[in-house]
């Protein structure tokens, strides 16, 4: 393997360490309003920025049973 390929390789590891995986929970109804993931650069050191919503975070594994098993029914708050 050459040293670039190396090194795309160790950005990619790095990406997939540094994903976080969530659903946000509208807490007025109780439903679910967002199921996805971010860069944990982009998650504002995990503080809520909407007092209104909250947000519960999953393993990557938690995250792959829970859409696999729910994908019809979250199509319309999926990530993709």
């Amino acid at each position: 393997m050459s040293k670039s390929e190396n090194k795309e390789k160790n950005k990619e590891k790095n990406k997939e360490k540094d994903t976080r995986y969530f659903i946000e929970i509208d807490l007025a109804s109780l439903k679910l309003t967002r199921c996805g993931y971010e860069q944990r650069e982009n998650l504002n050191k995990g503080r809520q920025s909407d007092p209104k919503t909250h947000r519960l975070f999953l393993t990557l594994g938690q995250y792959n049973k829970f859409v696999d098993r729910c994908s019809s029914e979250l199509s319309t708050i999926l990530d993709k």
